[in-house]
């Protein structure tokens, strides 16, 4: 799977291990940075994953920030993304069975590096169940487009 992967300053070290881990379960991914601890603004990089997963030329996105929210709203303000902040690995199963997220976010402060990898594999690795929940997506596709 490709994949985009973003981080202001304060969540670079957790996009760092994020990518060791997709590289090493043999995922493509694109880093859009940020490249250091150097003081950024998060939404360049939230709204950049944003736009690579809504135009397709990636499957999925990953944004990092220090809590996990700034990088949540950024994302979420493209049409088509669902992102979701994601603690541990139960909300990351439902964020992919109920929500059919395609932007994970993470924050650096909350997550415990010990954990990180389940997360993500379970996000990666869990199906959208569809049915009524794909009644509700819809839902919120046809108030994107309003």
């Amino acid at each position: 799977m490709k994949i985009a992967l973003g981080a202001d300053h304060a969540g670079y070290e957790l996009k760092e291990q994020a990518k060791k881990i997709l590289l090493k379960l043999g995922h493509e991914v694109i880093d859009f940075g940020t490249t250091g601890k150097d003081s950024v603004d998060y939404p360049d990089f939230g709204l950049k994953v944003g736009k690579a997963v809504a135009e397709g030329s990636v499957q999925r996105g990953m944004a990092v920030c220090w809590t996990g929210a700034g990088m949540t709203i950024a994302a979420n303000k493209i049409k088509g993304v669902r992102a979701v902040l994601c603690l541990n690995s139960d909300m990351a199963q439902l964020a992919r069975s109920h929500n059919d997220s395609n932007v994970l976010t993470l924050s650096q402060k909350y997550i415990n590096p010990g954990d990180l990898e389940n997360i993500i594999k379970t996000w990666l690795d869990t199906p959208f169940e569809g049915g009524r929940h794909e009644r509700r997506i819809n839902k919120i596709s046809q108030a994107e487009s309003k």
